[in-house]
């Protein structure tokens, strides 16, 4: 029975978090640009439905340090080049906009929240970037790199033996410096000349969920000087999909004793609910919390929120999305 329900655990977590093809449902609207090193990539303009603003996709956008992905760029109803954009960085971005392109037909709605809050004035303007995960690689792109690299030999053996049905959950070793490299030092520059955004570390979050939200955390302790917050989503403290004689928490616990930012120029955000994965988290969020309070946290600058009854999906997310986007992006 143990491993049975370990076994509906695991599918609840693979299925949940936006794995799919990069080369699902897209529109042939295309022309080329040229980026600033001058190779040519191809970009999909407006091609996702959405019920704000337009989206615009920067098609299997290379890097020197991870598999090429799709990015696609929300920008807001009214988005003038004289104007400077805050930036938010969104991980498992095939999932974000339009739940009609999406593998299980969910979405975070961030164009109907975010556009909302925006014609609401509550929070300063903002372009969205959602970075497409890269399948296979998910969870090597995503596992924070110093705490794996923390664990016991076997413990990260174990995890490399790992499968997401015949195949490994790991399809190569944990990678998520390199993935962090590329975000700071590829997307980023090509995001700031693309766009109209302020550059700064005051107008530049990030944000995810799941293993999403452990890169998220790990984006803003690893380079706080890029990003000033973090929204990190049903966190998922366990690494794996079970709480028993799991060192994989205390390791995340123990980096974040040492690395989180400073609080007087930073905001974290945490959340979960209480249900399907989301029923792990509780213990390791409590332990997490108290680390912030002793770092010197506040509710100025921090946030953990519970939501009874609420599951690890992108319908749960997107009804909540509006706190730590209020959070990180108020004027």
């Amino acid at each position: 029975m143990y491993q049975y329900l370990i076994t509906i655990i695991l599918v609840v977590f693979l299925t949940s978090c936006g794995s799919t093809s990069q080369n699902h449902h897209i529109t042939r609207d295309q022309d080329s640009t040229t980026t600033p090193d001058n190779t040519t990539k191809t970009e999909v303009k407006s091609v996702l439905k959405v019920a704000s603003g337009r989206v615009e996709r920067l098609e299997s956008f290379a890097s020197k340090y991870i598999t090429a992905r799709n990015v696609d760029v929300w920008l807001p109803d009214g988005y003038n080049k004289e104007k400077k954009y805050a930036v938010l960085y969104m991980h498992d971005g095939q999932m974000l906009y339009d739940a009609s392109t999406t593998w299980n037909k969910q979405e975070w709605a961030v164009d109907e929240v975010v556009g909302k809050l925006l014609q609401e004035g509550a929070i300063k303007p903002c372009i969205v970037v959602g970075i497409w995960n890269g399948d296979k690689t998910r969870h090597a792109d995503y596992f924070p790199q110093k705490p794996f690299e923390s664990l016991p030999a076997k413990t990260q053996d174990s995890l490399m033996q790992l499968k997401a049905g015949t195949d490994p959950l790991y399809a190569t070793k944990v990678q998520s410096d390199k993935y962090l490299k590329f975000l700071v030092e590829e997307l980023k520059p090509h995001i700031d000349q693309k766009y109209s955004t302020y550059t700064d570390a005051a107008n530049t979050l990030i944000a995810g969920s799941s293993m999403g939200g452990l890169i998220s955390m790990y984006a803003i302790c690893e380079y706080p000087q890029v990003f000033s917050g973090a929204a990190c989503i049903s966190t998922h403290w366990p690494g794996i999909f079970s709480n028993t004689n799991n060192p994989i928490p205390t390791a995340f616990v123990n980096y974040l004793k040492k690395s989180l930012p400073d609080p007087t120029t930073h905001k974290i955000y945490f959340d979960h609910g209480d249900a399907t994965l989301d029923a792990l988290y509780p213990p390791h969020q409590k332990r997490v919390d108290e680390v912030m309070r002793q770092k010197g946290y506040t509710e100025k600058n921090w946030l953990t929120k519970v939501f009874p009854g609420e599951n690890h999906s992108e319908n749960a997310w997107k009804k909540r999305l509006d706190i730590p986007v209020k959070f990180l992006l108020q004027k």
